[in-house]
């Protein structure tokens, strides 16, 4: 999957092994590469689709955040992304061929989603 860090800031923090320890800690960091290596590694978003998204649990939003989706850091962060195709199917009876629509993504966010 083709992966895309619009801001300037969260790229540099992501860019290398030092640079995810340095602005994350050690822990964070070894999560964060093994996310993003999952990410790369994966055809579409449809490789994380439930029940077999352990250990990434990956799942859309809801609410105001309706279309970012969400993979698991070191508890409480996760790591949010949106879908970069612009004419995703509408339709949402199918949702896992949906998510095979999803072939690059633009990471927005690391935060905690419930506080």
């Amino acid at each position: 999957m083709e992966i895309h860090v619009g801001n300037n800031r969260l790229r540099r923090a992501l860019a290398t092994d030092a640079a995810r320890t340095r602005h994350y800690g050690r822990a964070m960091g070894k999560k964060l590469a093994l996310r993003l290596a999952a990410l790369q590694a994966a055809k579409s978003l449809a490789d994380f689709w439930p029940p077999s998204s352990k250990p990434e649990r990956c799942h859309e939003l809801k609410g105001d955040r309706a279309g970012v989706f969400s993979i698991d850091l070191t508890y409480p962060y996760r790591l949010l992304f949106k879908p970069l195709e612009v004419d995703l199917p509408v339709d949402r009876s199918d949702e896992q061929q949906r998510w095979k629509t999803i072939t690059a993504i633009d990471i927005v966010a690391i935060e905690d989603t419930h506080g």
